[in-house]
C-alpha cells in the first residue's frame, strides 16, 4: 500500500516537471526528474527494459531526504520517467532511503535493497544516524517494503565494523541461484571496508566475511561498491571519501577507485593486483554497473563532484545528471571505458577534416556545437620538434570556454573549465598521466548541454566535468605550441534526454 509521504512525492514530481522546459535539460544524459539526483541506484534490467533509480529530493534543487527516483529506457540515452519508487516513509528509513540495487526475482517481481537511515540516541543523548538494509518488492512501478525490515543491522556486522557507516548494498544472483551483496562499511579508524554477505532467496541474509580492506591507502570510507566479473578478471569498483591525491592517479577529496585482480569462489577471497581511478574528472561518483542481454557490462555514475554540488543556482526546479553509460573492458590489466555503441546512433551531420597542419591558433568551418561527439587524432608536425602544448577549447565565445590541453612532454592531460563563466571558487582543473607515442594521442570528446565528457585513447582515461556556460556559446578552437597534424571526425548529436 502506498504511503501518504509517497503519494505526496509523485504528485510533486508530476506537477513540477512541467515547470522544466526540454531545452533546460542534457538532450541524451538522464537528469532528475525534478529537485535534486545522486547516486545512481537499481540499475537493472527488468520486463524489457532498462531501469534505473537514484537518490532524489524532489522538493529542493539541494540534498535533501532521500527517496528514489525511477526512470526506464530501451536504449539507455531516451528515458522515461516512473513515479518515485521509495520515500521515507518508516521508522527504519524516516531519515532517508540511501543507495542500493535491485535484481528479479524467480516469480517475476522487482527486489530492491537499500540502505534505511534513522537517528537513535547516543549514550550522552545526541542523536546519530544509524544505517541499515532494506528491501522493497515490486512490478516495476509499485514496491511494497517488506514487513521485517530491516533485514541486515548491527547484528550482522563484523568485529568492529561501523552501524554508522553501513551502506549501498550491491546485490547479484550467483550461478547457483542464490545471491551475493556487497556493502561499504568502516572500521573505528574511518577507513574503508567492503563486505560480502549471501542469501538463499535475496531476502534472508548472512554475513560471510569482510571481502576487501582499505587499511588507509585510499581515502576513509568506501562507498557505492560493485564487484563482477570482466573478461576474465575480478573488479571492484568503489568510490572512497576524503582521499589523499598520488600522482596524477587520485585526487584530493570524493573520489573513485577500481581494483582488478582474482576471486576464489570456494574462500571468498578476493586478491587486488592493479588500482587505478575509474573517471580523472571533475565531476564523477558512485558508479554502478549491469551486466545487459547481450553480454556487455555497462557502467553508469553521478556525475558530479560534492565539493562543488551545492553551489549551483538555487532558482533552478533541477540539479543532477548521470553520465554517459559506458562499456567496460580490461585490456593490458587496465580498465577500458566507451560511451555505449547506441550513442553512435544519435550522430548526424558528419563534418569531417584529415592532415590539417597548423601551428598557432584556428577554427574550422563546420566544427562548433554543444550537443556533438567529435573524434581528434593528434600528431606531432614536426618530428625533429616536439610541439610543446595543444589546447581544444570549446563551448566558447567572446567570454568564455572549457578546454583539453595536452603537453607531451610530461604526458599530461588537464581539463579546465575556470573560464567557463562559473563565480565560485571552486574544483575547476583536474590533470591526469596519459599514454601518447611521441606525442600522438586520440581524444574523443562528447559535449551534451551542461557536460563534456573526454576518452583518451579509445577509453584508457575518461575526464568528465559539468559546465554551465550559456548555450550560445557553441564555439570550438583549436591551439598548438609548435606544430601539430590532425584528424576530426564530428558529428552533432540528435536529442535523446528525458521524456
Amino acid at each position: 500500500m502506498t504511503s501518504q509521504t509517497l503519494r505526496d512525492a509523485r504528485k510533486y514530481e508530476e506537477t513540477m516537471e512541467k515547470m522544466i522546459a526540454k531545452d533546460e535539460r542534457p538532450a541524451f544524459h538522464l537528469s532528475t526528474r525534478v529537485g535534486w539526483l545522486n547516486d545512481p541506484n537499481g540499475f537493472s534490467f527488468y520486463k524489457g527494459e532498462y531501469h534505473l533509480f537514484y537518490q532524489y529530493h524532489p522538493y529542493d534543487s539541494k540534498w535533501g531526504p532521500m527517496h528514489w527516483g525511477h526512470a526506464v529506457s530501451k536504449d539507455l540515452l531516451h528515458w522515461d520517467y516512473l513515479p518515485a519508487a521509495l520515500a521515507p516513509d518508516t521508522l527504519y528509513d524516516i531519515e532517508g532511503c540511501f543507495s542500493g540495487s535491485a535484481i528479479e526475482l524467480p516469480d517475476g517481481r522487482q527486489l530492491l535493497m537499500y540502505t534505511g537511515v534513522q537517528k537513535k540516541p547516543l549514550p550522552d543523548g545526541k542523536l546519530r544516524e544509524v544505517q541499515t538494509q532494506c528491501i522493497a518488492i515490486g512490478d516495476g512501478i509499485d514496491y511494497e517494503k517488506y514487513p521485517n525490515n530491516p533485514v541486515l543491522d548491527e547484528n550482522d556486522l563484523p568485529e568492529h565494523g561501523s552501524k554508522y557507516d553501513f551502506r549501498d548494498p550491491k546485490i547479484w544472483r550467483h550461478r547457483d541461484g542464490t545471491y551475493r551483496c556487497v556493502i561499504g562499511n568502516c572500521t573505528e579508524d574511518k577507513s574503508g571496508c567492503i563486505l560480502l554477505y549471501s542469501s538463499p532467496d535475496a531476502i534472508h541474509w548472512k554475513y560471510e566475511k569482510v571481502l576487501a580492506e582499505n587499511q588507509n591507502r585510499f581515502g576513509k570510507m568506501w562507498e557505492c561498491p560493485d564487484f563482477f566479473e570482466l573478461d576474465g578478471k575480478q573488479v571492484l569498483l568503489t568510490s572512497p571519501q576524503d582521499m589523499l591525491p598520488k600522482g596524477f592517479e587520485y585526487h584530493n577529496g570524493n573520489g573513485t577507485l577500481c581494483l582488478i585482480g582474482e576471486f576464489d569462489e570456494e574462500t571468498n577471497t578476493f586478491t587486488s593486483e592493479h588500482d587505478q581511478s575509474i573517471d580523472y574528472g571533475i565531476d564523477f561518483y558512485a558508479p554502478q554497473t549491469i551486466l545487459a542481454p547481450d553480454g556487455r557490462r555497462i557502467m553508469i555514475g553521478w556525475m558530479q563532484n560534492w565539493d562543488t554540488c551545492n553551489l549551483h543556482q538555487s532558482n533552478k526546479n533541477w540539479f543532477g545528471q548521470m553520465s554517459l553509460p559506458r562499456e567496460l573492458s580490461i585490456k593490458d590489466g587496465r580498465l577500458i571505458q566507451r560511451p555505449i555503441k547506441e550513442l553512435e546512433y544519435l550522430r548526424c551531420a558528419e563534418v569531417r577534416y584529415e592532415d590539417v597542419s597548423f601551428t598557432d591558433t584556428i577554427k574550422l568551418d563546420g566544427i562548433n556545437g554543444r550537443r556533438i561527439d567529435m573524434e581528434i587524432t593528434l600528431r606531432s608536425g614536426d618530428e625533429q620538434n616536439l610541439y610543446r602544448k595543444f589546447a581544444v577549447r570549446f563551448a566558447q565565445n567572446d567570454s568564455y570556454h572549457t578546454s583539453i590541453s595536452f603537453r607531451p612532454y610530461e604526458s599530461i592531460l588537464k581539463i579546465d573549465r575556470k573560464f567557463s563563466g562559473s563565480r565560485r571558487a571552486v574544483i575547476h582543473q583536474r590533470r591526469s598521466l596519459v599514454r601518447d607515442r611521441n606525442g600522438e594521442i586520440k581524444l574523443r570528446i562528447i559535449l551534451d548541454r551542461f557536460s563534456v565528457e573526454v576518452f583518451v585513447n579509445d577509453g584508457e582515461h575518461v575526464l568528465s566535468a559539468t559546465i554551465y556556460t550559456d548555450q550560445s556559446a557553441d564555439g570550438i578552437s583549436f591551439f598548438v605550441d609548435g606544430k601539430v597534424t590532425m584528424d576530426i571526425d564530428k558529428y552533432d548529436l540528435r536529442d535523446g534526454g528525458n521524456v
